[in-house]
């Protein structure tokens, strides 16, 4: 996952778990707006959730937060 896409995840999720506390869940949709404004982006976040985690469509913030900042 690139850098900025990190960074950006990070920031919801960390923005998500202060208004709604750790049990708050997420899908990789979070990290983009309402519109497919960059597909290659998108594909990107999708890949990494789905293909290389096998996550769920929802997780924990905390959860998706914590294998980011390890780098996974």
């Amino acid at each position: 996952m690139r850098e900025s896409l990190r960074a950006k995840a990070i920031q919801i999720c960390d923005r998500k778990i202060v208004a709604k506390g750790d049990a708050v869940g997420l899908s990789f949709y979070a990290f983009f707006a309402n519109k497919n404004d960059d597909p290659d982006l998108l594909w990107e976040a999708a890949h990494w959730w789905i293909k290389t985690h096998q996550l769920d469509h929802f997780e924990k913030a905390v959860k998706i937060r914590a294998l980011i900042v390890a780098g996974q």
